[in-house]
């Protein structure tokens, strides 16, 4: 098993990356692949996540671990293009895992009805 890189401190890689997303928000659809998902809306984006999470279930079902690694990758990087599209980030993802760490999953299944309101 690989060492999870961005659990070091200092790893910045998924603020780089939406602050990459973020910047494209604006940008030509016809010259940047992101600008093209922000223009067509958040039905597209959320049907690239839903292709993502199936390739990753495929993936995952053939055990190639580099096959894993890269369609999870994708599913990162349009789960991110996702939570742009609300004005979220990874941070806002982190701060929940954060919240939810030392709790039983059974606990924390239970103790919510819905998802977290704003």
């Amino acid at each position: 098993m690989t060492t999870p890189t961005s659990m070091f401190p200092g790893d910045d890689t998924l603020a780089r990356l939406a602050a990459v997303i973020e910047s494209r928000k604006g940008a030509d659809p016809s010259s940047s692949y992101v600008a093209r998902l922000f223009h067509k809306g958040t039905d597209t984006i959320l049907k690239k996540v839903g292709e993502e999470a199936t390739e990753v279930v495929i993936a995952a079902k053939d055990g190639a671990a580099d096959k894993i690694v890269y369609e999870v990758a994708d599913l990162w990087f349009h789960s991110m293009v996702a939570l742009a599209q609300f004005g979220l980030g990874p941070a806002d993802v982190l701060a929940e895992l954060r919240r939810r760490e030392g709790l039983s999953g059974l606990e924390e299944f239970a103790a919510r009805t819905h998802p977290p309101k704003p």
